[in-house]
């Protein structure tokens, strides 16, 4: 195997977020998506035939257990990310899986013991972590030229999706912290290095979406970091508008991103100093595209990775930290019966793919 031998992608599932998150950055960057599985053939069929999948399987576990595919893409809805993770690394494949990684900690941490167990390369899709824009703030942070880290802002928020979306089941591990609040919380965990370790919960609160017992419309977590700044990580899934920013306040200035999460669409960063204000623009190529050529990097080359099942780990401990705090009950898992991973197509709710199309 060479180190620019292309990646054989499998994909779970036909949501419209696969066209953005792996179709683009596979088409772009040489790889190859060699296998699609979906609820229903057919959908799997016309996803393959528009995308450019080689094959159709019958069912998540056929992909699976595909011996062309090396590795597994899961964007299914957020019960089913633990699940399927768990069969894809006991299967021996690699897996870059939409977040969060799993329905809660204890289930990311059979996650993190599969890979552990398995010796494959496990890597949670905080795609935002790898564009220009963050790097930049990270940078401006490394410089100085912000000073010492004081507040960190971020928020990330959406108009509200139709109340038939399986982002408010909580049986399918929805929720605004699940689908958005997780940016937010790992975000902020990243700026560990300038802020003398990684923060803690102080506090959260959070209002229900009516007519969904246990799923949180919107939420809110105070951090504190052992250096002293504290972090205020906001989401909310029936906003006015959409907004995705991260903001970085230090002592001789601050940096914001204005969309960290989708920076192909605002790709600008805003620096105020007491020498001024500059916007700079870092390019509108896709957050995705970056992760994909930094995970494949690693693959063939070993290259670092900045993303792996530890750092999952404790993002899904902070969220089910978050959860308890605003008086929400922690996601449920979905077990699947080992007959149910042998049946030729899954029922539901196991039948259910992503309806999100910008993540």
């Amino acid at each position: 195997m060479t180190t620019d031998e292309p990646l054989r992608i499998g994909v779970l599932g036909a949501a419209r977020i696969a066209e953005l998150s792996i179709v683009g950055p596979a088409r772009a960057t040489g790889h190859r998506l060699v296998a699609v599985a979906a609820r229903d053939r057919s959908r799997a069929e016309t996803f393959a035939a528009t995308h450019g999948v080689e094959r159709v399987v019958d069912s998540y576990a056929d992909l699976v257990a595909d011996p062309e595919v090396e590795v597994v893409y899961n964007p299914l809805a957020n019960s089913l990310h633990g699940p399927w993770n768990l069969a894809a690394l006991r299967a021996g494949k690699h897996v870059l899986t939409e977040k969060p990684s799993a329905s809660n900690a204890a289930e990311a941490a059979e996650v993190h013991e599969a890979v552990a167990t398995s010796g494959t390369v496990f890597m949670e899709g905080f795609h935002y972590l790898f564009h220009p824009v963050v790097l930049r703030l990270h940078e401006l942070l490394d410089s100085g030229e912000l000073g010492e880290l004081r507040h960190v802002d971020t928020m990330v928020a959406m108009p509200a999706p139709p109340d038939s979306d399986v982002r408010w089941s909580l049986p399918l591990a929805g929720g605004a912290l699940m689908d958005l609040g997780c940016y937010s919380l790992h975000a902020q965990r990243m700026l560990a290095p300038w802020a003398g370790g990684a923060p803690r919960l102080v506090a959260a609160r959070g209002g229900e979406k009516a007519g969904a017992p246990g799923i949180d419309e919107w939420l809110d977590a105070d951090l504190e970091f052992p250096g002293g700044a504290t972090g205020s990580a906001r989401c909310h899934m029936a906003h006015e508008t959409w907004q995705m920013s991260c903001r970085v306040v230090g002592s001789r200035g601050e940096a914001t991103v204005m969309n960290f999460v989708q920076p192909h669409l605002d790709d600008r960063v805003v620096v105020r100093t007491a020498t001024g204000e500059r916007t700079e623009e870092l390019g509108r190529r896709s957050s995705y595209t970056y992760q994909l050529e930094a995970f494949a990097a690693h693959l063939r080359g070993g290259a670092p990775l900045a993303l792996d099942a530890d750092d999952a780990l404790t993002t899904m401990g902070l969220v089910d930290d978050c959860y308890r705090a605003a008086g929400f009950p922690v996601r449920p898992r979905t077990v699947l019966p080992a007959a149910k991973l042998r049946q030729q197509r899954p029922a539901h709710p196991q039948n259910v793919s992503r309806t999100s199309n910008w993540k």
